[in-house]
């Protein structure tokens, strides 16, 4: 892991501060089993569609997330595996039980 360019510790950065903010992990959680419209998102996660559209560009160029137009509509979903497998690995890493005393 430790054969990372510049380019590419920047590159990966930058997607961990994508998903840093609340809004945009929920919208990338809320895509991660099927294709979502920016108005289903808009209403899980009590937000403008345009506010929600605004994060998707932002996720989209960080290759996050990625859209397929079906009609006129356009359905989002995370890019990949890799990212999904991440995710799912984290959600679960919150919810292990930690053995510390509360």
């Amino acid at each position: 892991m430790s054969d990372l360019t510049d380019d590419q510790l920047t590159e990966l950065g930058e997607m961990f501060r994508m998903l840093g903010d609340p809004t945009r992990l929920g919208i990338v959680l809320a895509c991660m089993d099927e294709p979502v419209s920016v108005g289903h998102m808009a209403s899980r996660l009590d937000a403008s569609q345009s506010l929600i559209s605004h994060h998707l560009r932002l996720l989209r160029a960080t290759r996050l997330v990625r859209g397929t137009r079906q009609g006129r509509s356009v359905l989002y979903q995370v890019s990949d595996e890799h990212v999904r497998t991440m995710l799912q690995n984290m959600v679960e890493h919150i919810h292990e039980d930690t053995g510390e005393p509360s």
